[in-house]
């Protein structure tokens, strides 16, 4: 069998992250930035396409790689209606969907990912695939009740990357993950801890709505401190947005966001930074536990991922929370383009069957 040659194409705010891989190794990854106000000229997020599908296809040449090579083109999945978990081919539905904003649930560069694929694929008469998006829902009922029925839990969560470590800790132990019951913990800029049962994300916390606060996110916050802010007449409903989603959490509490510098303050004797860094750990098991207790305590293995399981510091606090409950592995990171490549190479293989966008 030819070795095949996929593309996957991961879109942000001002930058579009792509990489071309060979099978499952990188022959490389690249950042295309974008000037912010030539994107913001275009208007709506979906008039970007044509010109991000230009610059991409332009790095693509750039580094020696003709299209007319590759196999099959895989873009980041966005904040679509929910879906089940997996892999899907782009379809005319799926891109009409986007282009009229009906079904998405936010305007974000993220929703770009599948018709970039889709222009790059169509052109070579190749397939476009997207998978594992933010909007995977496959939650149980009982999770979806919040306390009132005006406010309904959402289910938006890093799904791309917390199921393929899931994949990577079934792997180790040997086990399909339709078998296994995880609870794996996305640690990022937002972090999502979230329950898998026989391989479906059966809870979890939606990062911008509540869980363990993290480098700019608040997390939980008292309701009633809460709605007393809101009609303190201080602030407006963006500005509230931006305290909770981009200036919250590690950053409100010590005017810093970044783990490493954190820690060598608290090295350097500051009982502030110790004791904040000490709370989000707490935090983070607090939820952890509570998605352990979601599977009736019967986990198969605790797994963490994301940007802050870089930190040993972090991982070994966990560790101690955390291992009367199940064997903890960790996949640090936040590998995206991989992801997108390994759910494209189990339907190519068939080991899971290709999901339809409905």
């Amino acid at each position: 069998m030819d070795e095949r040659l996929i593309f996957a194409v991961n879109p942000g705010g001002t930058s579009t992250k792509i990489g071309l891989f060979r099978e499952t190794e990188a022959l490389f990854e690249e950042n295309v930035h974008h000037d912010p106000e030539a994107l913001a000229s275009l208007g709506s997020t979906f008039d970007q396409l044509e010109t991000r599908r230009s610059l991409v296809l332009r790095a693509l040449e750039e580094k020696g790689y003709s299209p007319s090579l590759l196999t099959a083109v895989v873009g980041r999945g966005g904040t679509f209606k929910p879906l089940s978990s997996g892999t899907y081919r782009v379809t005319e539905r799926l891109l009409n969907d986007i282009r009229e904003g009906e079904t998405l649930q936010a305007d974000h560069p993220s929703n770009l990912g599948a018709p970039i694929a889709w222009a790059v694929a169509q052109a070579e008469g190749i397939p476009a695939y997207f998978v594992d998006p933010v909007c995977v829902d496959e939650m149980i009922e009982e999770a979806r009740l919040s306390g009132h029925p005006l406010l309904p839990r959402v289910s938006l969560s890093h799904a791309l990357n917390i199921r393929m470590v899931a994949y990577k800790a079934a792997e180790a132990l040997k086990r399909p993950l339709s078998q296994l019951n995880m609870v794996v913990m996305h640690l990022g800029s937002g972090v999502s801890v979230n329950a898998l049962r026989q391989g479906l994300m059966i809870d979890t916390n939606n990062a911008n709505d509540g869980g363990p606060f993290s480098s700019t996110r608040t997390g939980g916050l008292p309701v009633t401190g809460l709605i007393k802010l809101c009609y303190s007449g201080r602030y407006t409903a963006g500005e509230m947005k931006n305290m909770f989603l981009k200036q919250g959490g590690l950053l409100a509490y010590l005017g810093e966001e970044h783990l490493l510098n954190i820690r060598e303050k608290v090295l350097s004797g500051d009982s502030r930074a110790d004791l904040t860094l000490r709370a989000m750990a707490y935090q983070m098991a607090k939820e952890a536990g509570a998605m352990a207790a979601a599977l009736a305590g019967k986990v198969d293995a605790l797994v963490i991922t994301g940007g802050m399981a870089n930190n040993d510091w972090l991982c070994g606090v966990l560790k101690e929370y955390l291992s009367f409950i199940a064997p903890v592995m960790v996949f640090p990171g936040e590998a995206e383009l991989e992801a997108l490549v390994r759910g494209v190479l189990r339907v190519l293989d068939g080991v899971e069957e290709e999901r339809e966008y409905l």
